[in-house]
């Protein structure tokens, strides 16, 4: 919903400050920022004060976050998902871990290219691993935008003796030098806190990279230099 059609709220919110209106499509509340910051238009002006306007979407210059804890999260339909060959729920939840991967492909900056790229990672992991899905939870690109892999519950095919009990969270690239833009980076961790948020991560998780639980160098030296600062590490 753009803004011209969010417009048409207005009438019905007059009076009714940002963090207290729970938008009736999102279902959360929103946040008062610069117009030209709030994705896709998302927003409601009469709830703020001069320039800003209440968003319902990312915050694409300052956290990275969608209000309400999640980020967008572009759904298998949306980013053109092959059906699973099968599926397997996760047994328990909340999972205890949260691992953090990186793709070993070229990067991405809207959703498009993203998207390509995730169908890649699904083909390959198909077609050449014979895995009945693309591997990862969620993939992360630097439009900003999270994918849907595996999703929240069920059991991926990311860290070997540890899917029943994590779930992996993939930044698409290559980061054995650099790291992710701050966009992918914002993105990650508000998606991590979504999951804790929706009782699908444990409280008291425990972050780790790839590597820590396998011999690779996945997510990349630079990423992995960076996520051992994080919070759970």
């Amino acid at each position: 919903m753009h803004a011209l059609l969010l417009l048409g709220l207005v009438g019905a919110v007059l009076g009714d400050s940002c963090t207290d209106y729970n938008h009736p499509k999102f279902g959360k509340v929103g946040k008062c920022i610069s117009k030209n910051c709030c994705a896709f238009g998302t927003y409601i002006s009469s709830l703020c004060s001069g320039d800003n306007a209440c968003c319902f979407a990312q915050d694409k210059c300052g956290s990275g976050s969608v209000l309400g804890g999640c980020p967008n999260i572009v759904s298998r339909s949306a980013w053109g998902a092959r059906s699973p060959s099968s599926v397997t729920y996760l047994s328990k939840q909340p999972v205890h871990y949260a691992f953090i991967h990186h793709g070993e492909s070229a990067p991405c900056t809207s959703q498009s290219s993203c998207s390509a790229i995730v169908r890649s990672y699904q083909n390959y992991h198909m077609d050449t691993h014979g895995w009945s899905d693309i591997g990862y939870s969620f993939l992360i690109g630097e439009d900003g935008n999270a994918y849907e892999g595996r999703g929240w519950d069920r059991v991926g095919a990311h860290t070997q003796g540890y899917n029943s009990v994590g779930l992996g969270f993939c930044m698409i690239g290559s980061f054995g030098s650099h790291v992710p833009n701050s966009a992918a980076l914002n993105t990650v961790k508000s998606l991590i806190a979504c999951g804790v948020s929706k009782g699908k991560i444990s409280s008291s998780y425990v972050l780790r990279g790839h590597r820590d639980m396998g011999s690779t160098d996945c997510p990349g030296q630079a990423l992995y230099n960076l996520i051992r600062t994080w919070p759970h590490y």
